[in-house]
Order: C-alpha cells, then sequence, then structure tokens
C-alpha cells in the first residue's frame, strides 16, 4: 500500500509540474564556434531560399485559368502518281480546323480511292485470313481485326497462289491500293501563332502573351531576340523537341509547347511574361512509335455510294499551360518569420546533445543543467520551518537517475529533516 502510494503521490506531482529553462554559460570555443555556424546556416537558408527564392513572404497561387487559339499559315504541294501535283493549304492539312490547343498538321497521307460495298478478297495480314478451300471460311463470321463479313468461299489473294476468305466490305482494301503522297518539303516553314490568355482569379489579375498587333508583323520567335514573339515555325518546334523532321513527317508524332507563367504581383503587369519550352510526348518505340488516324471522303458515283480511305500521318501539337502567381501577404509572411526564429533553437539541441554527450565534463554539465525544485510542507506537530532542498538530476549512460547537490553542505542534514518530519506526521499525531 506504501509503495503504490508513493507512486500516486509521484505521477500526480509530476501532473501539476512546471519546467523552465535554465541558462548555462560554458565556455569552450569548440562548442561556440558549432553553435554559431548552426545558427549562420539556419539564418542563411531562411533569408536566401525561404525568402529570397521561394518568396515565403508572398501569398501563392498555381493553375490559372487559360484560354489558347492557335492559327497555321502555309502552302505546301504533293506528286500524286502519274505526276500528278496538288496543292495543300490550311483547310486540307489542319485538323481540326477550329484552331484549339491541340490539333494536327499533317504530313504524308495514305490514299484509297474508289471504294465501294463489294466482294474482294480478306487481307493477308489478318489473323486465319489464309485458307485452302471453303471449309475454311465460316460464312456471317467477322474477325475483330478483319475488314468485312466472310462470304464462305475461298479465292485467289491477287497474282500469286495465295488464297484468303472472301468478304463483304469496302473494297477495294486499303493496303492493296494505296498510295502515298508526302507534304514534308514545305511544312518546316509553316508558321504557328498561339495565343494565349491566363488569369489569377485570386488576385484577380488577367494577361495575355500579345503586346499588340503591329508586334506581330514581323517577328518571329527566338530564345534570344524575340523571346515574347507566340509565332513559331514547325521546324523550329521540331528541332526545340529534339526530334528527327524526317522520321516524324513519315510516321508522325505528338509535340508538346509548354507556356509557363511564373508572376510576381509585386512587380509591374509588363514583368509578367510567358516562357515557352517545346518536348516530344509521344513514346519512341517500335510498338507504338508515330502518331496516324484515318478519316473517309464520300461520293455518289453514277448512283453508288462511294469513298476515298485516307490514312493520315501528322505532327500533333498540344499546347500546355502552367503558371504561378504571388503577391506580398502579411500571414505567410509572419509564418515564415516565426518558422526563422524558432528554428534558430535547433542549434541549441544539437549542442546540448554534444555537450552532455561527446564533451570531456559530460556529467559535470549534466549535474549543472537539470535543477528540480521542491517544497517541504511544514510539519504541524514540531512546527518545522519551511525548507527548500535543491536537487539535481542528471542522466547517465542513457538512464534517468538523481543527484542531490549540497546547498551550502548541508543537503544530508535536510534530508534527515525530511524524514524525521514525515515520521513525526504518521507516528505522532498533534494534539489537541
Amino acid at each position: 500500500m506504501t509503495v503504490c502510494k508513493t507512486h500516486s503521490m509521484s505521477w500526480i506531482g509530476a501532473l501539476w509540474s512546471y519546467e523552465t529553462p535554465k541558462v548555462i554559460v560554458v565556455k569552450n570555443r569548440r562548442l561556440g564556434t558549432i553553435y554559431r555556424l548552426l545558427q549562420l546556416l539556419i539564418i542563411v537558408y531562411f533569408i536566401w531560399y525561404v525568402f529570397v527564392v521561394q518568396k515565403g513572404y508572398q501569398a501563392q497561387e498555381t493553375g490559372p485559368e487559360s484560354a489558347v487559339i492557335t492559327k497555321v499559315k502555309g502552302v505546301s504541294m504533293s506528286k500524286a502518281p502519274r505526276d500528278i501535283k496538288k496543292v495543300w493549304d490550311v483547310a486540307e492539312y489542319v485538323k481540326p480546323p477550329e484552331g484549339g490547343s491541340v490539333f494536327t498538321i499533317i504530313t504524308r497521307i495514305e490514299s484509297t480511292k474508289l471504294q465501294t460495298m463489294g466482294m474482294c478478297p480478306e487481307s493477308r495480314t489478318v489473323p486465319n485470313a489464309l485458307c485452302v478451300s471453303d471449309e475454311d471460311c465460316n460464312q456471317g463470321e467477322m474477325h475483330i481485326l478483319g475488314n468485312g463479313e466472310q462470304t464462305g468461299r475461298c479465292i485467289l489473294a491477287g497474282r500469286g497462289s495465295l488464297r484468303t476468305c472472301e468478304i463483304f466490305a469496302w473494297c477495294p482494301l486499303e493496303d492493296e491500293t494505296a498510295f502515298s503522297e508526302s507534304l514534308q518539303d514545305h511544312v518546316p516553314k509553316f508558321t504557328i501563332l498561339i495565343k494565349n490568355n491566363i488569369h489569377f482569379p485570386r488576385f484577380g489579375f488577367s494577361k495575355g502573351n500579345i503586346e499588340g498587333q503591329g508586334f506581330l508583323r514581323n517577328c518571329t520567335y527566338h530564345h534570344t531576340l524575340s523571346p515574347s514573339c507566340p509565332i513559331f515555325t514547325v521546324g523550329f518546334i521540331v528541332n526545340e523537341a529534339g526530334a528527327d523532321f524526317t522520321e516524324l513527317a513519315k510516321k508522325g508524332g505528338v509535340i508538346g509547347v509548354i507556356i509557363n507563367w511564373n508572376c510576381n504581383l509585386d512587380l509591374h503587369p509588363s514583368k509578367c511574361q510567358p516562357e515557352y519550352s517545346f518536348r516530344r510526348l509521344d513514346l519512341q518505340n517500335k510498338v507504338s512509335s508515330g502518331y496516324n488516324y484515318r478519316f473517309a471522303k464520300y461520293y455518289n458515283m453514277n448512283g453508288t455510294e462511294a469513298r476515298t480511305l485516307i490514312k493520315v500521318y501528322g505532327i500533333r501539337i498540344a499546347v500546355i499551360v502552367h503558371g504561378q502567381a504571388g503577391k506580398f501577404s502579411l500571414i505567410p509572411t509572419i509564418i515564415n518569420l516565426a518558422t526563422a526564429l524558432t528554428s534558430i533553437g535547433v542549434g541549441s539541441v544539437l549542442c546540448d546533445w554534444i555537450l552532455l554527450t561527446f564533451m570531456n565534463k559530460n556529467r559535470m554539465y549534466s549535474v549543472r543543467k537539470f535543477d528540480e525544485v521542491r517544497k517541504l510542507e511544514e510539519a504541524n506537530t514540531t512546527g518545522v520551518t519551511t525548507v527548500s532542498s535543491l536537487q539535481e538530476s542528471s542522466c547517465v549512460s542513457g538512464s534517468a537517475c538523481t543527484l542531490d547537490v549540497s546547498v551550502a553542505d548541508e543537503s544530508t542534514n535536510i534530508e534527515e529533516r525530511q524524514e524525521q518530519a514525515q515520521h513525526g506526521n504518521t507516528e505522532h499525531p498533534p494534539e489537541s
């Protein structure tokens, strides 16, 4: 019972205790140098990185509202079979023509003309299309990678001896009669105008990348000569993205034009200017490299519906807008200043650890650093006056321990008087 009561009283005493820092001046040049260096590093970090680089005194907003309008200019020419020339203008080689943030510039096409609904042999590249007899072809069956519905007949496929299943489809098939036309000779000279307007709703700030109509008449983007001009040549974009134009024009690809707005609204609005960068976005591998799609042009030929199937290879341009804006605000300034001031205390914690762990006189420093002040209760029976005892606790070898330090060389006598006072309270109750 006595032990339990003692533990209970010590727990209650710890609950109502109060800790206050104690200042000890240690005359040690090495430790003092470490302490000042740590303080200097913390101060430099907050001044240079937090406040100068990261602008910790500003309120920030990212992800601006953005609108992009594009316009492509240029004319190209291609040669069809039999040396038939064809002129390509913007209405034909830009898809879609609306001028949005994502569009395609056609660089090469493969056309299959005069397709009508009818019977023809399946392509030899389709799985299970090869056959020897009609028994190998199932009437009404359609393969997911095929071009039409099987009729159940096995017929010759082209001039060779190979046979494939006959299908009902758009005939002739694409891979049998397609011919290629290339526009790549003139595409690098095409120009792209990118109009971009952004808005930061938190600060009510709006800005565009076009300074004036007269500025656009004679400018083309250059990193140093014309960094604000929003007109780019296709060849420049492809080169900056690190792509080979010949390979890109043949197989197609996707290139990103990244516009980054980094605006310090504490300065004049004219200082807020976009930065442009370019990167190829599609993965270059043998399986999925390139970019292409198909579309058809339908017409009526002698009362029969016909079409021209066109497979397009092109450069797909995606305009991507990023941005952030910052403006002075009192709240983040106070928060970062408070963080800086409290972080300086980290140096004290580290130096205390060095002092109590690695210094030669660490035991003596430990005794001097931690004090515990307790008040002795006045003994009712003996009328003993209140005495204060000073106990100094220290931590040696990682285990908690308490070391009593004498005050005026009388700590032993004080302890004896404490025990006598306690025995007096329990064994001799006060007389009435």
